[in-house]
């Protein structure tokens, strides 16, 4: 199991390397990196993967992280996923699929990457 956890936590940073690279490709253009809602998805399984891995196979039976650190955690990472999704629809509006994208969407969804990662590594 530890395997399947660690293939998992893999794809989780995976995601949110690819959600926060998007983003700051994407600083000097209206529109946003179509991969970050992708990224975001990868983030989120793979986060959900974790914890369910971990609890479903007794590894964190020493006490594990602080589920509301766990659940801080999810919550960004919907709000990312719904935010980078309206994303994708606003620029699919536009030239081939990269049209603009409204600023406060894509600036909140950089924020709220650097957040969750902020989260992940100080909350102990």
């Amino acid at each position: 199991m530890e395997f399947v956890y660690n293939l998992l936590a893999f794809l989780h940073f995976v995601g949110w390397a690819i959600v926060l690279g998007g983003y700051l490709v994407s600083l000097r253009s209206p529109g946003l990196y179509r991969g970050v809602f992708h990224g975001a998805l990868a983030a989120l399984v793979g986060g959900v993967g974790m914890v369910g891995v971990a609890e479903a196979s007794g590894m964190w039976d020493d006490g594990g992280p602080d589920m509301a650190k766990i659940a801080v955690k999810l919550t960004f990472a919907l709000v990312i996923a719904v935010l980078a999704f309206v994303a994708k629809r606003q620029g699919a509006k536009g030239d081939n699929g990269t049209g603009a994208v409204a600023p406060g969407v894509k600036h909140a969804i950089g924020a709220l990457t650097l957040v969750n990662i902020v989260v992940a590594v100080f909350w102990n």
